[in-house]
């Protein structure tokens, strides 16, 4: 039998396995846009667990610890992958409610049920994924079952064919087959199982590992030590607690400044963690230290002082272990509809504002907001009934875990998977009309949208026929890739014309972060040229990975 001391164990565990292991997961991915993150959404929706789980007493039942898990996990589920692996362990509640201890029994019942609820929620299984390895690992257990009532053997039963089916998973996926790789979810589920039943069997908890600090990247005008560069790298550290003050300074560089690296050697000898990065005129430093004095200190050797900043980690982190739930107030409904999007680009989210959206909720590709994010969202919008615009693929599914949790206002999650569904979802909206026809409505324009973006393959690829090398411009319409290039202009262009119909009437053209305005107005100009009979706009978004997002009605 598993008591709960040792089920909490096996999830902690569980979670910083994931963790240590979720770049290598992230790099399954097979489709070649910057999405490859199922490792790190995985990781981020367990993780939203541990913290309450190490709060529990040692004598605490399996029931109690499976539901924590169960609740945390799809408050923080994020991606599909993040939310069917919320799924999979609301079976864990389900089958050990009112348990003290976890058998033979319990354990297949609960991997059934978690394998069933997780079928439920997607419109389209697919085999071949993160699905088909919790299946068929479920069903050998329920086949060893027959034979032992021995817990720890029927889980590591259960790892071994769920280690066959993530190996069989290219025979039913052929694009994973073309890449040579297996399925992303299922490794990271694979991932999960083994570091239970290492625990169930008397292994310790997997400690989570200091992250690899990575040479962070700079502008590739100038090399400049930027806000971004900077923290992107330090955000890697987040969780690594060794030393007690977190120290962070910037220094303004004296005219005989000494090279950088001797202020990094000597940080490295009272801490660790340590970041220097340098320009012309400053240096940037992190470190954790428990004397930050000293860091101070020799920082006054290579320059001027500013900005210093310590903090106290282990303060912070017992505050945050003391914060068993996030708490926020629901806006009491004011009127009959309201509506939540999710966006990233501060040109996006005003678009989004000005056709009537209440509460947004930053997110997009690379930035899989959580199911709590989006609930958050919905009690803040001062409405009987309120509209979801995911305006993502892989936001859709988070979005719909949390109308479970709603229980004050009716929730109608749109299926939006582009910022132009989402735009003409508003536009379509009928403040006479009532819920049903709304949705209808909504829908439909949701289908008359074509939406192209261009975006730039994050990785050499072989996909779909597309000999595709890292760095080259991806086109894809309505979700899907239609060609590769090499020169964004013409990629756009080129996109445009391929999404123009006889019955087109307005082409719009969200430029991104990444393009400058007078790029973009060339861009505008060919096109408005090419179809002057047409309604032809451009707009600032601002958005994230999206160099162009361009719809055509």
């Amino acid at each position: 039998m598993i008591n709960g001391n040792l089920l909490r164990r096996a999830f902690i565990s569980a979670a910083h396995s994931i963790t240590n292991k979720k770049k290598s997961v992230d790099e399954l991915n097979v489709f070649p846009v910057p999405d490859g993150d199922t490792g790190s959404n995985m990781s981020m929706t367990i993780n939203n667990s541990v913290a309450e789980l190490e709060n529990l007493d040692d004598d605490v039942t399996c029931a109690v610890v499976a539901q924590t898990a169960a609740s945390c996990l799809l408050r923080g589920a994020r991606g599909n992958s993040g939310v069917i692996l919320s799924l999979i362990f609301r079976g864990f509640a389900k089958g050990l409610a009112g348990k003290n201890e976890m058998g033979a029994e319990e354990l297949v019942n609960s991997l059934e049920l978690g394998v069933q609820g997780a079928y439920k929620s997607v419109m389209k299984p697919t085999e071949g994924t993160i699905l088909t390895v919790a299946r068929e690992a479920s069903e050998k257990g329920r086949a060893a079952l027959r034979s032992t009532n021995d817990v720890r053997v029927i889980m590591a039963d259960v790892c071994a064919e769920a280690k066959a089916s993530l190996d069989r998973t290219p025979t039913l996926l052929p694009a994973l087959a073309k890449a040579g790789v297996v399925d992303a979810g299922g490794m990271g589920l694979l991932i999960i199982f083994e570091a239970m039943r290492d625990v169930f069997e008397g292994g310790d908890i997997v400690e989570q590992e200091e992250p690899v600090a990575e040479a962070p990247k700079t502008t590739a005008a100038e090399g400049a030590v930027t806000v971004d560069s900077f923290s992107s790298v330090v955000g890697q550290y987040d969780a690594v607690i060794h030393f007690t003050y977190c120290t962070e300074m910037l220094i303004t560089k004296k005219q005989d400044c000494d090279d950088p690296i001797k202020l990094r050697a000597y940080l490295e000898t009272i801490g660790d963690c340590v970041v220097v990065v340098d320009d012309d005129e400053i240096i940037k430093v992190h470190v954790h230290t428990n004397d930050p004095g000293l860091a101070i200190q020799k920082g006054l050797e290579f320059g001027y002082i500013n900005f210093p900043k310590v903090e106290n980690m282990k303060l912070q982190h017992e505050n945050k272990r003391k914060e068993v739930k996030r708490e926020f107030t629901a806006v009491k409904p004011e009127k009959e509809f309201g509506f939540v999007a999710v966006a990233a680009g501060s040109g996006v989210e005003a678009l989004f504002k000005d056709v009537g959206v209440d509460c947004m909720v930053k997110g997009g590709q690379t930035m899989n907001p959580s199911t709590q994010d989006i609930l958050e969202a919905i009690m803040a919008c001062p409405a009987e009934t309120v509209f979801v615009l995911p305006n993502n693929k892989n936001i859709i599914m988070a979005a719909e875990q949390a109308v479970n949790l709603v229980t004050d206002r009716k929730v109608c999650v749109l299926q939006t998977r582009t910022i132009p569904q989402g735009m003409s979802a508003m536009l379509a909206f009928d403040p006479d009309a009532d819920l049903n026809k709304n949705r209808v409505e909504m829908t439909a324009a949701i289908e008359r949208v074509t939406t192209g973006q261009i975006t730039f393959a994050a990785r050499d690829s072989d996909y779909e026929g597309h000999s595709i090398k890292q760095g080259e411009i991806l086109a894809m319409e309505n979700g899907k890739l239609s060609f590769v290039d090499k020169d964004l202009a013409k990629a756009a262009f080129k996109l445009t014309k391929k999404m123009v119909k006889g019955d087109s009437s307005f082409i719009t053209i969200i430029y991104g972060a990444d393009v400058t305005d007078d790029a973009a107005e060339a861009l505008y100009k060919q096109i408005s040229t090419k179809y002057s009979n047409l309604d032809v706009n451009l707009i600032n978004g601002g958005q994230p990975v999206y160099y162009y997002i361009i719809s055509v009605e």
